[in-house]
């Protein structure tokens, strides 16, 4: 680089061509970065103070050096400015604002001056070369690219992908794999981020996208989008689980993945190092999906519970460990394949479960109404669970239940109702005793029995109840009021109306009224309604 500026004029141009070739970058771009050398030597020779430019003749390789002075009124620095007096006697029509250029000799460099000229080359040409990297790389997100493992450093592998490297982290290479140096290798280009050393690519052999992206590959119908990949889990090495879907009712997905003899998936196997893939068909019904997911167990019931994206799963008993997996891996693909937390259970064990729910309502009925254990079943088999239930359903479904009169459907409404009473009752002068204060009790849809719970958690006024949030009260897992049947737009609103009560919002801010829809008429449509008024 040290010729580039000591060398005559078609020299320099040629340096220029080749670095551009060598580094593929625009050849302006190296003419620029030597322009910039030369300016920074010039100016190290007639001095910092000054303004310098240099210009490269890109036909035929002439320097040419110039000092730039700019017009003013009243010359403050010498060095870069000229007054418009002087200005006027080398130019007659200059300006204030206005810059003169006048040549400068030219210059021999020294060796210090050429070396300060090359390090700014290297740098400029450095700088363009990691800018065209990223400009390269940073549209190939989401690609599937084959580069030479270059080297590997404590479980990283660097990948050379021709023209620059790319980094695959010790997590993202698949367990087990065994990764030589300079072998060629296929990883997915999951982001492309800008350094200050240059563009970082990262690519990688474990996440789901480069399976699907496999699949991609080797299927046609996916690549032309006749079948969607919906989700993909994978443990990686190991087992992985695809959920797919067609567009076309004529065309079977799992058979069109799978391929002749299985052709297909077993390409996709072997560069996965012998991961097994179950291909599993896609259903816009949970239930469906969970049990296809949960393959090659077989499912005898499925209890989902919507709010908490939770499901219960029933199989044979000797269904068990095919369904869990073998360290659990089966259930837990089959999550991460539909996005629902499942739990597992065998006949016996939900039999069981069911008995002992059976006997725990029925105690609670024979405690609450003051029946016989008869009674009691005779309700929970009737569907009933609670005693509100009993109190405040229509008399004609008591009715209903055989050998049930108008008398003894009416005496156990009463008996609900005032058991609950006295509940009611009870949990209110718990809730005095707690010190949880009548204004918050007065807030619509907070019950005695609630308003305790909120006490047990020091939420006893007004401003402590409008501080919380709704899904602080209603979580599954930690909601203070989980235990009770309460939604989360309901746990909401109570919110919103202690906050207005309380001064904090308008009535207008905390229950906005729902946006009017206008609906559009079309041009035929109003042609139409002329038509019709004209006719009447």
């Amino acid at each position: 680089m040290a010729t580039a500026v000591s060398a005559n004029r078609l020299e320099l141009l040629q340096i220029a061509e080749l670095v551009a070739r060598e580094k593929v970058i625009d050849k302006d771009i190296v003419l620029e970065a030597m322009e910039d050398a030369i300016q920074k030597a010039a100016r190290s020779r007639y001095g910092a103070e000054n303004e310098i430019r240099a210009q490269i003749d890109k036909n035929t390789g002439d320097i040419r050096l110039f000092r730039v002075l700019e017009v003013v009124e009243e010359v403050e620095e010498p060095a870069v400015q000229i007054s418009l007096e002087d200005a006027r006697k080398d130019k007659e029509d200059a300006e204030v604002g206005d810059y003169l250029a006048s040549s400068l000799p030219p210059m021999d460099f020294g060796r210090i001056a050429a070396q300060t000229a090359k390090q700014v080359i290297v740098q400029k040409v450095r700088d363009a070369e990691r800018q065209r990297q990223y400009e390269e790389f940073k549209d190939r997100v989401g690609e599937i690219t084959t580069g030479v493992v270059k080297r590997v450093e404590y479980g990283n592998v660097i990948v050379d992908l021709g023209s620059a490297e790319a980094v695959m982290r010790r997590d993202q290479v698949i367990p087990r794999e065994h990764v030589r140096q300079n072998e060629r290798m296929r990883g997915f280009i999951y982001e492309v981020r800008r350094e200050n050393r240059g563009p970082q690519i990262f690519m990688t052999r474990t996440r789901p996208e480069f399976m699907g992206a496999l699949f991609a590959q080797e299927v046609p119908e996916i690549y032309d989008g006749i079948i969607e990949i919906r989700s993909v889990a994978r443990d990686p090495g190991s087992r992985a689980k695809i959920a797919v879907i067609s567009n076309d009712s004529s065309i079977d997905p799992v058979g069109a993945c799978v391929g002749m003899r299985g052709s297909r998936v077993q390409a996709v196997v072997n560069e996965l190092q012998g991961e097994k893939i179950d291909i599993i068909p896609w259903s816009p019904d949970v239930a469906s999906f969970i049990v296809n997911a949960l393959q090659p167990a077989e499912v005898a019931k499925v209890v989902l519970d919507e709010e908490r994206t939770r499901v219960e799963v029933v199989v044979p008993d000797e269904q068990l460990s095919l369904a869990i997996g073998r360290r659990g891996q089966n259930v837990r693909l089959a999550s991460q394949l539909t996005g629902w937390t499942i739990d597992i259970m065998t006949e016996a064990e939900e039999s069981e479960r069911r008995q002992e729910e059976f006997m725990a309502q029925s105690a609670r009925f024979m405690e609450a109404l003051d029946v016989d254990d008869t009674l009691a079943h005779l309700l929970v088999a009737e569907g009933f669970t609670e005693v509100e239930e009993v109190a405040y359903v229509e008399l004609e479904e008591l009715l209903a239940v055989e050998g049930f009169d108008e008398d003894l459907a009416g005496e156990l409404q009463r008996r609900a109702g005032d058991f609950l009473e006295a509940e009611a009752r009870a949990a209110d002068e718990k809730r005095i005793e707690m010190g949880v204060e009548d204004a918050l009790a007065d807030v619509e849809g907070l019950t005695p029995q609630m308003l305790v719970a909120l006490g047990e958690e020091q939420v006893k006024t007004l401003e402590d109840f409008a501080g919380c949030a709704a899904d602080e009260l209603t979580s599954k897992e930690d909601g203070i009021l989980r235990k009770f049947p309460l939604t989360e737009e309901e746990a909401s609103t109570m919110v919103m109306t202690a906050r207005v009560v309380l001064g904090w919002l308008s009535a207008e801010e905390a229950f906005p009224a729902p946006e009017e829809v206008v609906e559009e008429t079309s041009e035929a449509e109003e042609v139409e309604a002329a038509a019709e008024q004209e006719a009447e």
